[in-house]
């Protein structure tokens, strides 16, 4: 079994190796020179935690922590940094420093593929957190509806309780998986690290693990009803679909490990982000087969649910790959649009 490679420092040593600079591009998902993001943020939490920016000017502050970025990646320090977008523009990525959990991006958009290096400071100018993620990760932390560029379709219900809309994945991952028949590794997982071909199931098996949830209840509880509700589906997702352990890494796909999209519906609008489900651009994970997984590879796990006083039921279940999404819902025209791109970050986001 071929698990992708997670050793940090051989990324460090292959990028030194090649020369390249951090301008030079990289194609996503390269097994030796693009860096994975959770390694990504190990090798930033590594090179940057401790560093001071005390007393900096804000020019020299920018130099410093774009000089300790090249030196923890393995990246040669440029005479001069252009200004670019992103500002490191190999690794797709941008830093964001600041000391309140109020992000602010100015004079730009998210970008869905790009990678946000969020780095915190303590009172005294020194880095003590770091957080990597992506922009379409970002977009679903957006609580207020300041944020631009989201997409949205329309879900017409009818009177069938479970649809399988894709009833075989896509070209590209029925490639990947090609004659996997033994699942049963995939308890050992978990569900928020990258895929592993041998263990991806195919869209079928994933539908009738998910199937039994159709019917299930669960009380209605907490301050944050709307996130509340996507942590217990998403618990009972992972379970149904035989993993051991629950993790929510806040990643898109939702559980990465099976390429699988879960949204908890009470209304028959769904809040898409930044990235149609048709996508054909590849996500940032390592290539499987050799082969780079797209947005269109996800398969969509959406489930309807009713509100009755306190207590949520899920009362239908709808299975599709991102490429045959826009056969079963219907997209809005454009894109709902806003302003102002300001996003409060949630209390535990560096936890």
């Amino acid at each position: 079994m071929q698990y992708p490679i997670h050793d940090e420092n051989l990324f460090v040593q292959k990028i030194s190796e090649s020369k390249k600079t951090i301008y030079d591009p990289v194609e996503i998902g390269d097994p030796n020179l693009w860096i994975p993001i959770d390694i990504l943020e190990n090798l930033l939490q590594k090179g940057l935690m401790g560093l001071s920016l005390k007393d900096l000017p804000l020019r020299t502050r920018s130099k410093v922590l774009k000089q300790a970025v090249c030196e923890a990646l393995g990246y040669p320090i440029p005479d001069s940094f252009k200004k670019t977008q992103p500002r490191f523009p190999g690794q797709s990525f941008d830093t964001y420093v600041q000391k309140s959990n109020n992000l602010q991006i100015w004079n730009e958009e998210i970008s869905p593929s790009r990678r946000y290096v969020i780095i915190h400071l303590t009172e005294d100018d020194i880095i003590d957190k770091i957080k990597v993620i992506t922009g379409e990760s970002l977009a679903s932390l957006d609580r207020t509806g300041t944020l631009t560029q989201k997409y949205q379709a329309r879900i017409v219900l009818s009177d069938k309780q479970f649809e399988l809309i894709s009833p075989y994945d896509t070209g590209n991952v029925q490639e990947i998986i090609g004659d996997n028949t033994d699942f049963s590794q995939t308890l050992h997982l978990s569900p928020n690290k990258p895929p592993i071909a041998e263990c991806l199931l195919p869209i079928l098996e994933v539908f009738n693990r998910l199937k039994i949830l159709v019917g299930k209840e669960f009380v209605d509880i907490g301050r944050d009803q709307e996130r509340n509700r996507g942590a217990i589906l998403h618990q009972f997702v992972c379970e149904s679909l035989g993993f051991s352990e629950y993790h929510d890494g806040g990643q898109f796909p939702d559980i990465l490990n099976q390429l699988v999209e879960v949204k908890l519906q009470m209304s028959p609008t769904i809040d898409l982000g930044l990235v149609l489900p048709s996508s054909v651009e590849p996500l940032d994970i390592p290539r499987l087969k050799n082969k780079a997984v797209r947005h269109c590879d996800v398969r969509y796990a959406i489930f309807y649910a009713v509100l009755d006083g306190t207590k949520v039921t899920l009362t239908h279940l709808f299975l599709t790959t991102g490429e045959d999404f826009f056969n079963r819902f219907t997209q809005f025209a454009g894109k709902v649009k806003n302003t102002k791109l300001q996003i409060p970050l949630p209390r535990d986001f560096f936890i």
